[in-house]
This record gives structure tokens, sequence and C-alpha cells, in this order.
């Protein structure tokens, strides 16, 4: 692949004007689209590129943009890409300084991009998201040194989970794979099995448990019909058996998963999610992967998002969240605060000051009253962002997702700050011309 695109701005347009002439220079975008270092992420991306002969790739300013301002507004891939054609402001932050009237790229080229920089290309945005709220007054350096840790449970976007349609799920799987293999089954319960997956949620919502047990184990032997049927039929095919490998040992996991087996799978194409208990009244049970956030004590800045595969104990994750959160800013921690779930935790080094403790100087007890104020940044983060709900597959996915929304986050937060900043010179300054104004005779 040849070396990306490099925005040319440098020749005027003879039937455009620039948007920097046009547009508010006091607008949000237009100060962080100069006060971001915009030239080390493309020297940085840059190496991921060869130069060879074809289509050149998208500018990666256009690429990070569009990556920040997705999860600064929590919009899909097609609807960021359709509401830059009709934003200025956005084209100017991803370096265009003429107006474009097409779209930029394709919404999939934003996937592939995803996958292209991967953990560390995402730690690198998260990076220059905490440069730049320093460089622009919103932390102070010394704002890294007190953090406030605590987990959430990052949902992944599957259905709830019954087995009834675990169960004809995977059938389905199965089927279809030994249609697009060329293999013709004996049966394939298609009919009866759609039937049977009506009934049991007809029995559950009545309360009709028996019954509805009786359909449930329909839909488990219709399965291990179709696995025992598969297997006969690609027992001497050893290019065959690699390709139902992975259907196969979800289907047997399924049939002989009991209500107390440990590891249950959830989702059919998403088999690392896991089961998470908050005890909610809106909410008993949430099926995603654990997430460890890190924030600035005093002005909720994300230091780091970890997504933590298996639901960890927190007491266990401190120590990670820590070294991350240090690795991301750039400076040490000395003191973080967090609930009593991280009781056992094995921190060395950094005070780790917990909910109700005791025997404490009357500036932490004042400090540690903050520590609830994470709860308000999280709520932001699934309801703005994209915490709330997880679309991107795979472990890698649930890594990627986690770091995007602590960078989401980031920058809400300098569009705020840049924002209200001129806000209130704009107050002071209409104040002072009412105080100078002469008065009426």
């Amino acid at each position: 692949m040849s070396k990306p695109e490099i925005i040319n701005n440098t020749q005027d347009n003879l039937f455009k004007s620039r948007l920097s002439n046009q547009l508010n220079p006091k607008h949000p975008l237009v100060i962080l689209s100069g006060k971001i270092n915009w030239t080390s992420l493309e020297e940085k991306f840059g190496v991921m590129y060869q130069a060879e002969l074809g289509y050149p790739p998208k500018p990666i300013r256009l690429m990070v943009g569009l990556l920040m301002l997705q999860h600064m507004e929590g919009l899909s891939d097609e609807a960021v890409v359709a509401e830059w054609v009709e934003n200025p402001y956005w084209q100017l932050f991803c370096g265009y300084d003429f107006l474009e009237w097409e779209m930029p790229i394709n919404p999939s080229s934003l996937t592939r991009w995803r996958k292209r920089l991967g953990v560390e290309g995402m730690e690198e945005i998260l990076k220059a998201t905490i440069q730049t709220a320093v460089v622009t007054g919103k932390v102070k350096e010394s704002s890294f040194k007190q953090v406030i840790v605590d987990t959430t449970p990052m949902e992944k976007a599957i259905t709830y989970p019954t087995d009834s349609k675990l169960l004809n799920k995977a059938r389905e799987k199965l089927v279809n794979l030994a249609k697009k293999q060329g293999i013709i089954l004996r049966q394939t319960y298609s009919r009866v099995g759609k039937i049977a997956v009506v009934k049991a949620a007809r029995h559950a919502h009545a309360k009709q448990f028996k019954k509805m047990q009786k359909h449930v184990k329909k839909l488990r032997v219709y399965l291990g019909r179709v696995m025992r049927d598969i297997e006969r039929r690609i027992e001497d095919r050893k290019d065959l058996q690699a390709i139902f490998k992975h259907y196969l040992t979800l289907s047997e996991r399924l049939i002989n998963q009991k209500k107390n087996t440990p590891h249950k799978i959830y989702s059919i194409h998403e088999p690392e999610v896991v089961c998470m208990s908050k005890g909610k009244a809106s909410k008993r049970y949430e099926f995603g992967c654990k997430v460890s956030l890190a924030i600035t004590h005093k002005e909720g800045l994300a230091l780091t998002s970890l997504a933590l595969p298996g639901n960890p104990y927190d007491g266990h994750t401190l120590k990670e969240t820590l070294t991350h959160a240090t690795k991301m800013s750039g400076h040490a921690i000395d003191r973080s605060f967090v609930d009593l779930g991280y009781k056992g935790h094995d921190v060395e080094g950094t005070e780790v000051i917990m909910s109700r403790q005791k025997n404490l100087s009357s500036s932490l007890k004042k400090a540690l009253k903050r520590r609830n104020a994470i709860e308000p940044h999280i709520g932001h983060m699934k309801q703005e962002g994209k915490l709330g709900r997880n679309y991107l597959k795979g472990q890698l996915g649930d890594q990627l997702n986690a770091l995007l929304v602590a960078i989401g986050h980031n920058m809400r937060l300098l569009w705020a700050h840049i924002y209200y900043f001129f806000t209130l010179v704009k107050i002071l300054l209409r104040q002072l011309h009412t105080h100078n104004q002469p008065m009426a005779i």
C-alpha cells in the first residue's frame, strides 16, 4: 500500500473561499484543530504504510479526526461520514480549508482503520487528547498525581440470552454452514425449530416453566441430531473438520451447559461475553465485559479505559489500571481513590484511599468525598459516548471501544472547556461595558 495522501491547503481556489476566513475563529473545534499535535500523529501512524504503487490511502489527519468526532458525538460509522459533509467545522477540524461536497470515505474504511491502528494506535490518540488538555489549560500537570478509579460493565451488542434462542441459533449456524459447503443433511429442523422457540417464549412469559422446558429439550435434541449428522459426513474430511470445528465446539458446550455451569456461552457470535450481576433494580444482569476507568481527581479527564475480559475482581485490576494511566499521562500517580470493591489490592508505591477509610486527615476526608464524582462521568460515557453498548466485534473490539470511549470523553471535556471560557469572557465584557456607560440625564 502506498503512502497516505497529504492535505494541501497552500494553493488558493478560484471558485471557493477558505473556511478559515468564514467560520467563527472562537468555535471550540477551530481552536482544538490548532492545539492538537497532528504532525506527531501523522509521523507515528505513517510508518504503518509502505511506499508502493497503487491508489494512495486517505489522509491520516482525516481518519484520526473522524474517529475523534465520531466518539465525541456517539455516532455510527455511516452517521459520522454523512455529518462530516454537512458540517464545515468538522471539515476544518480534519484539515480541509475548502468546503467539500462529497463523502470523504466509505464508512467501511473506519472499520479497517481501527484494525490497522490497533490498541497501540488508540493509545497514541488518547495521549494526544491528554496533552491537548494540558496545552488548553483544562488540566494542570499536577492533576495527574491524584486519580479516581472505578469499574463498570460495557454491554455488548447482543440479544438477551435464553437457552431456546441460543440452541436454535447454533442449529441455524451449522445448517447454513453445511449448505455453504455443499453438505446435504438428513434433516435441518428449520420449521419445527422456529415453532419450538416461539412456544418456549410464550410459556416463559406465562411463567409455565415446565412446559417451557419441554420445548427447550426439543431444541437441544434438534441441535444434537444436526451435530451428529455433520460429524458423520465430515469424518474423513480434514479440511471440513477445520471449518466446522468452531461451531461444533460451541454447540457441544451449549448442549452440556446447565444453570450453574462456569464460563457459560451467552452469544454465538460473541462467545467471550460474560454475565455481570450489578444488583440494579432496573437491570439485574448485563452481558459484555468489565471496563476499568481512571480519571483525574479534580477535572475528570480520562487517563485510561481498559477492557478486562473474564470479569476479574476489582482489586486485582487496580495495579494494571494505574500502570496504564501512568503510561498515558507520562506522570507518576501518587494517590488513587477507590470504592470498597478494591479490598485486597496489590498496589505498591501509590497511596490507595478507600471509601469509609478511617483516621484520615481533614484534607483527605474532603478529597475522598469526590470519589463519587466518577459516577456522572461514567453516565456521560454511556449516554453520550459508546460505553453503554459496544458494537465492535471480539476482544479486540472491546479494547478498542474502551479506549475510544475515553478519547470521546476527553474531546467533550475540551470542547466544553473552550466554549464556556469564551462564554465567560463575553459575559465579563458585557458587564464591563454596561458598568462604564454614562448615566442618562
